[in-house]
């Protein structure tokens, strides 16, 4: 297969603009799973300097098809037209597939629908296509399979998926359900092998990975005033399972439960370094090697998340000391020195006294 021609400036950079109509936004309301595949094979056409009547022309599907599926608007789109954008772009097309799948069941599509799309042996023509000796270019003639494309990732992606499962599944775990964790882990590298010629143009594999694994765990974390809840793990603790009396363990997770809060009102960059550090175990060397960022920046995001966290855990002081009472001993320098306003004003009165309470006296007046 050879890929579409990039036309792209002299000397790099993004593609030349060629005239076409641009491309929209994705619609409101479509799904995590299938916005998971739909950002980067947006990426992928923009990258390419291909309009989309080229890529129409390229895969044999009409203009309203390609620009329905490329923002998302109507119905989830059939894998055989998926399957055509991603033969003209050069995508590898079994992680695409994954993603595709699990887009198609968060759609409410049966699963008899996505195994005939999947089985089907023939590539269908597209409407627009003018004839059987008119084919255009990378058009599958009737009848052939639809091939997936390598079934193995890189050698380089499969090396760091090894290095990476665990401390992402952990990560993952903290804000979604065991299920969910394996999930989102599943995506993150289907995702990245998706991307991965992007991930290797980019400065570093390693904090592009992750943003594409956080991405995901916070699109499925429950959140509460924009923040990622992690009340879940104050029932998952060292210290809950040291205690025994229910009242402990009662005290013990209400007061996980402020911490973990204010803990997920960090900055992102500081709540991952605490949750990695502090709910995972691991220490400062191997977060920086996780997060894909120098140990000095893990350090210094320690020190700033626990001043914060101290500041917000730690209640205000108040004094339980009465306020000081002015002397009634008159110093030496008042005896001697008096003021002029004081020698102005007149003598105080003497008070009256206080009425003390009768025993049979509820109201509190004073007895005649």
């Amino acid at each position: 297969m050879t890929p579409p021609s990039l036309s792209r400036r002299p000397g790099g950079g993004a593609p030349a603009g060629k005239p076409g109509r641009k491309l929209g936004p994705i619609a409101e309301g479509v799904g995590r799973a299938h916005r998971a595949w739909l950002e980067p094979l947006r990426i992928r056409f923009l990258a390419s300097g291909l309009t989309i009547g080229e890529l129409s022309d390229r895969s044999g599907w009409a203009k309203s098809k390609i620009s329905e599926l490329l923002r998302g608007t109507g119905r989830y789109p059939r894998w055989e037209i998926t399957y055509g954008l991603l033969d003209v772009l050069d995508v590898p097309t079994w992680p695409m597939r994954r993603l595709w799948m699990a887009a198609a069941l968060e759609a409410r599509k049966k699963p008899d629908w996505i195994d005939g799309c999947i089985q089907s042996r023939r590539h269908q023509q597209g409407p627009n296509q003018q004839g059987p000796n008119q084919q255009p270019p990378h058009h599958r003639h009737p009848g052939a399979a639809l091939s997936a494309g390598p079934a193995v990732p890189p050698l380089e992606h499969q090396a760091f998926t090894e290095l990476n499962r665990a401390a992402y599944h952990a990560y993952a775990r903290l804000f979604v359900s065991e299920e969910e964790a394996r999930e989102v882990v599943a995506e993150t590298f289907d995702v990245l092998w998706f991307r991965w010629d992007e991930a290797l143009a980019s400065a570093d594999v390693v904090p592009f990975a992750w943003s594409v694994l956080r991405g995901s765990v916070m699109a499925r974390a429950c959140h509460t005033d924009g923040c990622p809840e992690l009340a879940r793990t104050a029932f998952d603790t060292v210290a809950l399972s040291l205690l025994s009396t229910p009242a402990a363990r009662f005290a013990q997770i209400e007061e996980s439960m402020s911490l973990f809060k204010a803990i997920s009102r960090l900055p992102a960059h500081q709540l991952d370094v605490m949750v990695l550090t502090y709910l995972r175990g691991m220490d400062h060397a191997a977060v920086a090697d996780v997060l894909g960022v120098p140990i000095a920046s893990v350090h210094t995001a320690d020190r700033y998340a626990r001043k914060t966290l101290t500041a917000a855990l730690t209640p205000p002081q108040t004094s339980a000391q009465p306020p000081p009472q002015a002397s009634t001993q008159p110093s030496p320098q008042a005896s001697t020195q008096p003021s002029p306003q004081a020698s102005t004003q007149p003598p105080p009165q003497p008070s009256a006294p206080t009425p003390t309470l009768h025993p049979e006296n509820d109201l509190g007046e004073t007895p005649e």
